[in-house]
């Protein structure tokens, strides 16, 4: 039911009212309605050109940390292989006997130069090395040669030897 003729012309023009007013504010203040226009940006560095040498030694940076773990990785199981070979019974069984020989052979050469008959000179072929040894009054010379022909010597005065 309508209610009457009037009421409903008013209300008619309180909606157009409101119509017009939103639009002209719309109309006249258009800051409410900002646009930009789109532009498309690279986020990238070496797409877009800024900040690139920051970029490029960033991932140099990274690339290196990547080998060098690599590297040390690497390195690391090759020393603990090397270790467990250096710590296995035979290995171990070696080391002792190769003291025990070298032990017996310094004994042997301190008998040679100090026992009840001692020499004054001798020579000793030790793995590719020579050892030589000679006595006079005053010192004892040992003279040790490499596989590459270098020497080395050592005097030891007589005198000093006094316990």
């Amino acid at each position: 039911m309508m209610k009457t003729w009037k009421e409903y012309k008013r209300r008619q023009i309180k909606t157009i009212m409101i119509f017009i007013i939103v639009t002209s504010i719309l109309f006249f203040f258009p800051t409410f309605l900002l646009g930009d226009e789109m532009v498309f940006k690279f986020k990238s560095p070496s797409f877009s050109g800024l900040n690139t040498s920051q970029h490029y030694l960033t991932i140099e940076n990274q690339q290196f940390s990547r080998k060098q773990a690599i590297e040390d990785d690497k390195q690391a199981l090759l020393d603990e292989a090397e270790r467990e070979a250096n710590n296995s019974t035979l290995a171990r069984f070696i080391r002792n006997l190769e003291s025990r020989v070298y032990a017996k052979l310094s004994s042997q050469l301190v008998e040679s130069l100090f026992g009840e008959n001692p020499q004054t000179s001798g020579s000793i072929e030790l793995e590719g090395n020579t050892i030589e040894y000679e006595v006079d009054e005053e010192y004892i010379t040992l003279t040790v040669t490499d596989e590459n022909d270098e020497t080395t010597t050592i005097i030891f005065p007589l005198n000093s030897f006094t316990f």
